[in-house]
C-alpha cells in the first residue's frame, strides 16, 4: 500500500469517527429532550406529582418555549392536587384555604421553590391539576413572584378561578363538562361571569361519574388534543424540555 494510499484512509476513519462521534452524542441529548405540543402531554408531566408523596408534588424543569416565530428558555413549574399522604399539604385543609384564596404551607413551599431554585428574572409556566391549579393561580398573583420572575402562562386542569385581576400571565382553565371541581372556590359568588365563561370545556361523555371526569378526562388527547401546551385551542405553541434537570420537591405541612 502507498503512502498516499495509507493517508486517504487515515483520513477516511478519521472522518468516520468524527461522523459518528457526533450523532452518538446527538442520539445522547435526545434521550435526555423531548418536545411537548398539546395540553395531554402536559397533564401527564403535571401527573407526576401524585406520587405518594415519595418525590413530592411540586416540580420544576427547563426548556424552551416556541410560539410562533419567538423562542424563549422557560421554567415549567408543575403543581399536582388532592393527594392524602402524611405531613404533605395537599389535603383537605389546604383545599379549603386556597378555595377562599388564603394562604397556605402549599403556597408557601412553592413560592420558596422557585425563589431559591430558579434563576431571578426567568420566564416561567406554571401548570397544574384540581389544587395545583388553585395554587398555581394563586402563586402568579404573589407580589414577590411577579417582581422577581416573568410569568407567561398559567395552565390549570380541572381547577377552579383564583386571584382574578391579580395574576400575571396568561390563564387557561380547561375543565371537562362532567367535572364540577372547576366551579368550587368563591370566585364562583364574587365573579361568576369570569368563573364560568373563563373556563374552557370540553365534553368526555362522563355523565354522572364526576370523579372520573375529574381525573381522567385531561391526559385525553382525543378531547384536549387540539389545546397546545399553553392551552390555546389550535394553538401552535411547543415545549421542549431538557427532562435530565427536571426536580421534584417535598410540600410538608409542618416543616420539622
Amino acid at each position: 500500500m502507498t503512502k498516499r494510499s495509507v493517508s486517504f484512509l487515515t483520513k477516511f476513519l478519521a472522518i468516520v469517527m468524527i461522523v459518528c462521534m457526533l450523532l452518538g452524542g446527538a442520539v445522547a441529548y435526545a434521550a435526555t429532550t423531548r418536545t411537548f405540543t398539546t395540553a395531554p402531554e402536559i397533564y401527564q408531566l403535571v401527573r407526576d406529582g401524585y406520587n405518594g408523596g415519595e418525590k413530592g408534588p411540586i416540580s420544576v424543569v427547563k426548556g424552551t418555549l416556541k410560539s410562533g416565530w419567538s423562542s424563549k428558555t422557560v421554567y415549567l413549574v408543575t403543581l399536582s392536587g388532592t393527594e392524602l399522604v402524611f405531613n404533605q399539604s395537599t389535603e383537605a385543609i389546604t383545599d379549603l384555604l386556597s378555595g377562599f384564596n388564603l394562604q397556605s404551607p402549599y403556597y408557601h413551599n412553592v413560592v420558596s421553590v422557585i425563589t431559591q431554585n430558579i434563576p431571578r428574572g426567568s420566564n416561567l409556566i406554571l401548570a397544574g391539576h384540581s389544587l395545583g391549579g388553585m395554587i398555581a393561580q394563586q402563586v402568579s398573583a404573589d407580589p414577590s413572584v411577579k417582581a422577581g420572575y416573568n410569568i407567561l402562562n398559567v395552565v390549570c386542569f380541572g381547577s377552579p378561578l383564583l386571584a382574578a385581576g391579580f395574576r400575571e400571565g396568561t390563564i387557561r382553565r380547561l375543565g371537562d363538562v362532567s367535572d364540577p371541581v372547576p366551579y368550587l372556590s368563591g370566585n364562583l359568588f364574587v365573579t361568576p361571569l369570569r368563573a364560568v365563561l373563563g373556563l374552557n370545556r370540553e365534553d368526555g361523555h362522563y355523565y354522572l361519574t364526576p370523579i372520573t371526569a375529574h381525573n381522567s378526562s385531561y391526559g385525553r388527547a382525543d378531547l384536549w388534543g387540539r389545546y397546545d401546551v399553553l392551552g390555546n385551542k389550535y394553538g401552535s405553541a411547543k415545549l421542549t424540555l431538557d427532562l435530565d434537570s427536571r426536580v421534584f420537591f417535598q410540600n410538608p405541612f409542618i416543616d420539622w
